[in-house]
């Protein structure tokens, strides 16, 4: 998901925002007010979620 994750973030439709507090790094993505992924990172740890369907966001 870390390929489609980014492609979703460098997307021009989408916006994305970054929140850092210690060892926890959390990047949401969203498509106008929609959230439509998120990435958690605690320490060395990574996580990617998705909505449902988030593929379709791919070629917005």
């Amino acid at each position: 998901m870390k390929t489609e994750f980014d492609n979703l973030r460098l997307n021009p439709a989408h916006q994305y925002e970054a929140d850092s507090n210690g060892d926890k790094q959390v990047v949401k993505i969203y498509c106008g007010e929609l959230l439509i992924a998120k990435k958690l990172k605690i320490k060395k740890t990574i996580r990617y979620f998705g909505i449902k369907n988030y593929q379709q966001y791919l070629a917005n």
